[in-house]
């Protein structure tokens, strides 16, 4: 029996979550971009959205397991509980895709998913940064995830009004607010990541 148990990387395993986020963004502009064997491809997503889960569930139990952390233990626990929601959220768009039988997307629904797959790859260069310590790059990219959530905010409220005025039928309309709500969320959750991150720096820089 080890006195002193090895210690855990959760570096490597956070480096895994945010590439496996990165996958999934890009699938779903992929999908946006192509939008042809959707529920095959959904499936592909809803595969990538299990590896995320067993990442974050590996986080959890490793982390109930541990007394030695690299970073405050609520800060491994709030980035482990945001990255999964982005996750959920990106599958959910996908899944509501198939249910809502959408049969082609819209413009701002690829723009935002092109915008959002840009932030999960600054995510996943700042989830890089950490191990490191290097804070002042942390930093400089949870500036531009903010940067990018915000485009994406102004794209949503531009979507929602476009959709108003452009779609007669109230059950479409219900169908694609949720969708671009999915979408939204997703971005919104990216900044939370950021907003840890930055709470990170912070405490050790």
């Amino acid at each position: 029996m080890r006195l002193f148990p090895k210690e855990i990387d959760f570096f490597e395993i956070f480096e895994k979550a945010a590439s496996n986020l990165t996958k999934a963004s890009s699938l779903l502009v992929s999908l946006m971009e192509n939008f042809s064997n959707i529920e095959t491809r959904a499936k592909e997503m809803y595969e990538v959205e299990q590896d995320g889960d067993m990442l974050t569930h590996d986080i959890m139990k490793k982390l109930n397991r541990t007394f030695i952390t690299p970073i405050d233990r609520e800060d491994i626990h709030a980035l482990a509980s945001r990255m999964d929601d982005i996750l959920d959220l990106i599958w959910g768009c996908v899944d509501r895709l198939v249910v809502f039988r959408i049969t082609e997307p819209t413009k701002e629904a690829l723009e935002i998913a092109q915008d959002l797959h840009r932030t999960t790859e600054v995510l996943e260069k700042t989830i890089n940064e950490l191990r490191g310590k290097n804070y002042s790059h942390v930093q400089e990219h949870c500036i531009e995830i903010n940067r990018l959530e915000n485009k994406i905010d102004r794209t949503f409220r531009d979507a929602l009004g476009r959709m108003f005025d452009d779609i007669k039928d109230p059950i479409q309309i219900i169908k694609w607010k949720e969708i671009y709500e999915h979408l939204e969320d997703a971005s919104d959750r990216c900044e939370d990541v950021a907003n840890v991150l930055e709470g990170i720096v912070l405490k050790n820089a």
